[in-house]
């Protein structure tokens, strides 16, 4: 029996209106001009809607891992009708096999502070186990730099995090490009965004 999606599915998240912009502006110059990105822990599925409309010579290919986020994607792809953005995978990062078997880009928005190491740990080896050459690894979020935060309102933040969940918390930049090199991606850049984030390109 198929399953059926409402617009009571689609949710929202604020910040999404708030970022989408600025993280767009990085992919249109990082990303390569064909190909699939693939897309890992895609929440509303809001930023795959408006990343695939704006950039429709790239296959987006979202996922996650959570039923209520794939429901949200589902229905907000129903709306879109957007022929480049695929239906999403449940796919767990930490998983040692993805539903994936290649692509030309991973992305990973607001994902590395909000989950645990070992799942930061397993999309890094998942973007090694399934980039082509010459891909990008796309992360964006708010990290530390040299052991310490950048900002005060990101040290706030971190601790509310870690409130939370303890097994979350802003991630050391060093640590996240140590552990990437370990699996031969390359930190190409450190691009400063709005609200103290950054956005990490790394190459393999």
């Amino acid at each position: 029996m198929m399953k059926t999606f409402t617009s009571q599915d689609a949710l929202a998240s604020p910040s999404v209106a708030c970022n989408r912009d600025p993280i767009l502006a990085v992919l249109r110059r990082v990303l390569p001009p064909a190909g699939t990105v693939l897309e890992i822990a895609s929440g509303t599925g809001e930023h795959a809607v408006y990343f695939a409309a704006a950039l429709p010579h790239l296959t987006w290919q979202p996922s996650d891992q959570d039923e209520q986020a794939l429901r949200s994607i589902t229905a907000h792809r129903a709306v879109a009708r957007l022929p480049n953005l695929l239906a999403p995978l449940n796919l767990d990062a930490v998983a040692p096999e993805w539903p994936v078997a290649q692509a030309d880009a991973v992305v990973a928005i607001n994902m590395v502070h909000i989950s645990p190491w070992q799942a930061t740990q397993g999309l890094v080896a998942g973007a090694g186990r399934v980039l082509s050459p010459g891909g990008v690894l796309f992360l964006y979020g708010a990290y530390k730099e040299n052991g310490a935060h950048t900002a005060v309102s990101n040290e706030a933040f971190d601790a509310d995090l870690r409130r939370r969940n303890p097994d979350w918390g802003v991630r050391d930049l060093e640590e996240v490009a140590e552990l990437a090199g370990s699996y031969e991606l390359e930190l190409a850049e450190r691009i400063p965004m709005p609200a103290n984030n950054l956005s990490l390109v790394f190459r393999r």
